[in-house]
């Protein structure tokens, strides 16, 4: 395992803290449990970005109808 130092802002280290002792967990337990949490969200969302500009490269874009069927089934369920 690897280990890393790092800076946080007195207020993040405070709320850190604060949690830590309320779940009873380690600030290292809750500051990698975050990070995952953030890497995997991110990760997610770059790879969906890649495969839109893939799709958008070879020209597979909605046609007109579908958007506006898209867009007429909205509007007559908006409520």
């Amino acid at each position: 395992m690897s280990v890393m130092s790092l800076r946080l802002p007195d207020e993040l280290a405070a709320t850190l803290t604060l949690l830590a002792k309320a779940t009873g967990r380690s600030k290292s337990f809750l500051a990698v449990d975050a990070l995952r949490e953030y890497l995997a969200r991110e990760a997610w969302q770059i790879e969906e970005i890649q495969k839109a500009l893939q799709e958008a490269d070879a020209g597979d874009f909605a046609s007109a109808e579908d958007v506006a069927a898209v867009t007429d089934k909205w509007l007559n369920h908006a409520g």
